[in-house]
Parts: structure tokens; sequence; C-alpha cells
């Protein structure tokens, strides 16, 4: 093979691997189950690591065929909005750009047979991201990028820029009691900040959520390089309410929300209680994981490859114990990947009267709500919980300078606070 064609080829593998990058978090094989990346010891945190830093990040993953399987992982660099941007791999990663997922166990102890794949990024002895911004972690089979198993969002940050936050009461009357208000400012530095509005992008993320978040947020003031964002009608958010709650971390010790449950030889099937609609009820602060999930058990000393599943069946009684009309319910929160989407839609039994989905989960704590969703208008979605203003809700702020010869979005700074100063610990 000669030089010139060798080349082609290599250019060609690099091309096509930039448009073919996925620009949002997906599972695309079924045999894929309960998929985290997130800060080392911390299942909520939002997988951010600061660049030339001591951060690690740890990624894990079942595979329910059960069997040894050759995965690979890489990133791909993305501007703010998640779109790949057009730089060769080698810009941004130090190392190779490829790398195997070693570190795996068989499930023991558990019913439910899978293989457990885990990772601590970034592997010093191979691929560093270089650059900061936005991160898309992909992961494939056999080394072959065409292979796609999943993606999953991380963030990469050099800190230049100071924010201070705080979460105000909306002023507008429709909005006072039901909705809260993101007021910051940033302090930039080490950067030219000339046409700050223009370099400057800060995005506003709800309970770690990008299905609701605020971009294209322009600067209120800007005095010298501070910039601040305090319009009475930017980083207004829903307050919801405290998430439900489903406590899976045994099977045999059935938490409140427990039904019954039936144990086979070889699996376990639990049914939940009927849920209903709370717009109507009244606010109660209780601690939540503001939708996520966290993987752990009473009885196993390792919950990531001794930890069981359980087919979990949830049930949503309507006021009237009618169907919706022109309506559907879906079964919404962290382990869904907030997605409104046929796999979570809810049926509605006639017999029973109730709305009925069901979920193959593994032992953990998880939280979870319900959405309507008109069938004639998409984009009109409710909540079947109810906003109030004193919900307590977890931001955060991300702040990304472009300057006018970038080619990509730098994560400059990251902000993270909560809505509710006086909520006790947590104490699950």
């Amino acid at each position: 093979m000669s030089f010139i064609r060798y080349s082609l080829i290599i250019l060609f593998l690099i091309n096509g691997f930039h448009t073919s990058a996925q620009q949002e978090e997906m599972i695309y094989k079924p045999n894929i189950k309960t998929v985290q990346l997130f800060q080392y010891g911390n299942q909520q945190g939002l997988p951010i690591y600061t660049l030339n830093s001591g951060d690690q990040l740890q990624l894990g993953f079942d595979d329910m065929e059960g069997s040894l399987k050759n995965y690979y992982y890489t990133y791909v660099l993305c501007d703010y909005n998640w779109q790949p941007v057009n730089l060769n791999p080698f810009d941004y990663i130090k190392g190779f750009t490829q790398n195997r997922i070693s570190n795996y166990r068989y499930s023991s102890i558990a019913f439910t047979r899978y293989t457990h794949y885990q990772a601590i990024l970034p592997d010093r002895n191979s691929a560093t991201p270089t650059r900061s911004g936005n991160y898309l972690l992909k992961v494939f089979l056999d080394g072959d990028t065409a292979k796609l198993v999943f993606t999953k969002r991380m963030y990469v940050l050099d800190q230049k820029a100071n924010i201070s936050a705080e979460v105000k009461q909306p002023f507008t009357p429709q909005l006072f009691s039901t909705h809260q208000r993101i007021k910051f400012s940033a302090s930039i530095k080490d950067i030219n900040s000339f046409s700050a509005a223009q370099q400057i992008k800060a995005v506003i993320l709800q309970n770690n959520r990008w299905d609701i978040a605020q971009k294209d947020i322009l600067p209120t003031f800007v005095r010298g390089n501070t910039l601040q964002y305090d319009s009475e009608n930017i980083g207004i958010f829903e307050g919801t309410k405290e998430w439900r709650w489903l406590d899976l971390r045994s099977f045999r010790l059935q938490s409140d929300r427990v039904a019954k449950a039936n144990y086979n030889k070889t699996s376990t099937e639990i049914f939940l209680k009927p849920d209903g609609d709370r717009r109507a009820d009244r606010y109660v602060y209780f601690p939540d994981y503001n939708g996520m999930y966290n993987i752990s058990t009473y009885e196993t000393i390792n919950p990531l490859w001794q930890g069981d599943y359980a087919a979990v069946n949830f049930s949503f009684v309507t006021p009237s114990r009618l169907a919706y009309t022109n309506q559907d319910i879906y079964l919404f929160g962290g382990f869904t990947g907030y997605a409104i989407s046929d796999k979570w839609k809810m049926i509605f039994n006639e017999e029973k009267q109730v709305y009925e989905t069901n979920a193959f989960l593994k032992q953990g704590y998880y939280n979870y709500s319900y959405v309507l969703k008109d069938r004639g208008n998409a984009g009109k979605i409710t909540a079947l919980e109810g906003n109030y203003w004193e919900t307590e809700n977890s931001y955060t702020i991300l702040i990304y300078y472009k300057s006018f010869t970038d080619r990509s979005d730098q994560l400059i700074g990251v902000s993270q606070i909560n809505s509710r100063g006086d909520r006790p610990g947590f104490s699950f």
C-alpha cells in the first residue's frame, strides 16, 4: 500500500469518526443496563474533570448477556451545544485515542447474570483530554466506532471564571409561588474578554438535566471582566416538587412503596403501590436525589457486581380512574434518561382502571415522577407533580469562552448551588 493511499484511508477514518459522532446521551444496545459516569465516589455528581488535576471519574455499566466482550472508549470534543467540533482527536487527546475497558467482574450472589464493566477516567497512561470543553464519551465494541454501544456526557474544566450565584423568588405574580429564578455573576480572569457578550456563553442546568437547560443567556451588565446575569426574565425554572422515591436496596426487606413481590428461583418481580396525581397536594419537604438514583444494597459488599435486578411494576391512577383523553403518561427520571419515548410510555389497563408499565432495575435508591404529553402537541409536556417555590433543587452554572480564533468552546467556570440552605442532611 502506497504512503498516499494509506494517508487517504487514515484521513477518511478520522473524518468519518467526527461525522458519525453522537450529539446526546443514548444507549444503543438493549443488553446494556445501569450506565453511570460520575465523579469518583459521588453517583449524583456531574462528571467534571479539571485539567491537570487529580480528579477522577468513574464509568460503569452492566452487560446482561453475561459474556466477556472487548469494550473500548474514546472522547469526542463538542461545542457548548454538544455538536462535534471539526478537530483531529490528536488535537485534544493525549495518548491513545481508543482504550480498552479491561476492568470487569462477573455478577455474584445475584440471581440475574451479568458482567459489570468499570473504568477510572482519565487513564493516566493512555487517553487524557488536553482541552477544556464538553466531551462525549463513546463506548463501542471491538475497537470499531461503528459498533457504538452508548454515549455519555462529560465536562473538562479549565477554571478561569469565578461564579457567584443565588436562587431568588420571582417577582412576577404568576410565577411567585411556583418558580425559582437564578441570579449570578461571572468574573473572568486570564483571558481577553473583548466583546464578552459574543465570546462568553452561559448555561444553567436544573438537577443536572439538559432537557430543560437554559442556554444562550445574555449578560444584563458587563463591567470590565465581570458579567452580571440578574434580569427578571432569565434563569426562570419551574419549582416542581420533591421527587417520588423507591427504595430497592433490599428485595427481601420491602420498603413502604412496595405492595408485594414475587420471589422466583431465578428472578424477582416487584409491584409498587399505585401512584396518583400530586398537583393538588400541599408541598412537603423531604430529602431526595433530585431525580437521580444511587446503586447500593443492604446485604452485599459491593453492589456494582453483587447487586441483583428485578422487574419493577409501576401503576398510576387518575383522579377519575379513566384514561386521559388525547394524552399519554410516561414514567420519568434519571434512570429513564429523562426521555419521553415509547419505552417509558404507560398503558391504560381497562379492567384495573390504572396506567401500567415496568422497568428492569438494579438494587438501589431511585427517584422518579410522571409526565403527561399531548398527542396533538409534542412540545406540551405537563408534570403530574405540581410546582412550588419552596422545592429543593440543585442548579449548575456553566460558563464557556470562545475567542474569535478558537475552534471550540472552552469550559472556564462551573458553579453549583442549592435552592434551600436549610435542608437537613441526607439520611438514606
